[in-house]
Formats: C-alpha cells, structure tokens, sequence
C-alpha cells in the first residue's frame, strides 16, 4: 500500500463496476474506439450547421438535375413548367427573325393597299365629286387596313400557332413562361402593344430600349421588357 491511496483494496486505481483492463470512464485508452464528440459529424462530412461549399448542397440532400424542381437550369436554358429546361433564343436571332416580321408584314401592307387603290381607280371618273369622296374614303381604308395589319400580325400569328413567320424560319417559338402554352390573346397583344405604346410616350426612344432590354435580364433567359409585361418567354423548338 502507498501513502494517499483512499482505497487500499483498489491498488490499481480502477472506479467502482470498472471491469479490469478496462479504461476509466471518460478518459480514452490504447486499444478502444474514441467517439466523436456530441454535435460533431464524421470527418469528410459536413454537418448542419457548418459552413458548406459554395454551391454544395447540404449534407444529406438528394442530388439535383437539370429539369427536377427546384434545380437551377443550365446557362443558356430556362425552366419551364410542362417543358422543363428549354434552349432560350438567342438575340441575334431574335432580331434577325424581327426584320423577317417586318418584311413580311410590310409586303401584306403593300399587296392590299394595291387592292384597294387599284379598286378606287378603277370605279372612278375624272372631275367627279364621287372621284374625289372615293379617293378620300380609298386613303381612310388603306391607313385602316395598314394599322390592322401591324396590330394583328404579331398577335394572331402568336395566339394561333405560337410562333410568327419570322421566328418559324429561324426555329422560335413563344410560349407562357408560367404555362409553358402559347399564349393567348391578351398577353400576345400585351407583348406586341407594349413596345409601340412606349415608343409613342418617348418619341420612339422607349422601343429602342425595349429592343436593348434583353440584355438586362440577369436570369440569362433574354426576356425584354416586353416578355416580362405579357409574361413571356421565346425558346428554340
């Protein structure tokens, strides 16, 4: 026995229930798995709580991809509800396929314009005062028929096939970007009425920053002011 032991039966040291060769709680021995503190997670793996890897995605979560819920979509692709991750249309295309419209809607413009001029000619007579009202009422008609045409050429071209000819030819098409649907009238006379409103406020300068706007959207999908107003979005095919 030694001086200052408490315990003379206990030469060893051991706590009381403590079996031999086992070490003493709450100290580690040679020989005997330790475990990790309360609250800490396992090495290699994070834990809540702990700061994560920028863009790691929290520890136990299951793996996200391209098209799944909540996943962010690829550059240059949008998410669409029904369709899933969509190529977006480029702004080059989309203002190549905007000339294409222009052209197009600028010869129906011409073509009945001829008709109805060629009509009013044809049922004139010189130094008649009948000639002269069918001129007048010929110019109101062509004015009429030329501003119904650019209203409705976008417009019903997007509410009946989704598309205009221009956008066909170079594979576009606009669809609801909360559907996923082509839209329909209302948004698609949104989209087009938009742009022309706000150039006649600012003496043409809003359509011009309406053409630019694209390239202010952050979200990488190229929606002007126009497509975020009639909640739009133009996508490849």
């Amino acid at each position: 026995m030694s001086f200052g032991d408490p315990n003379p039966n206990n030469p060893y040291g051991q706590q009381p229930g403590q079996q031999p060769g086992q070490p003493p709680q709450g100290q580690p021995g040679y020989g005997y798995p330790q475990q990790a503190p309360q609250g800490v997670p396992p090495q290699g793996q994070p834990g809540y709580g702990y700061p994560q890897q920028p863009g790691q995605a929290p520890y136990g979560a299951p793996p996200q991809y391209p098209g799944q819920p909540g996943a962010p979509a690829p550059e240059g692709y949008a998410n669409v509800p029904g369709l899933g991750p969509v190529e977006v249309g480029t702004y080059g295309a989309r203002f190549g396929a905007r000339l294409l419209d222009m052209i197009f809607a600028y010869i129906v413009v011409i073509v009945l314009n001829l008709v109805i001029f060629g009509a009013a000619f044809a049922g004139s007579s010189s130094g008649d005062d009948a000639s002269a009202g069918l001129a007048l009422g010929s110019l109101l008609a062509s004015l009429l028929v030329s501003a119904l045409t650019f209203i409705f050429y976008d417009v019903i071209f997007v509410t009946t096939m989704g598309t205009t000819p221009g956008k066909m030819i170079l594979g576009m098409r606009i669809v609801n970007s909360r559907t996923g649907q082509k839209p329909t009238f209302g948004p698609a006379l949104v989209r087009w009425g938009f742009p022309i409103g706000l150039a006649y406020i600012t003496c043409f300068l809003g359509y011009i920053l309406i053409v630019i706007s694209p390239f202010f959207d952050n979200t990488g999908q190229l929606r002007g002011w126009h497509d975020k107003a009639a909640n739009t979005l133009v996508i490849k095919k």
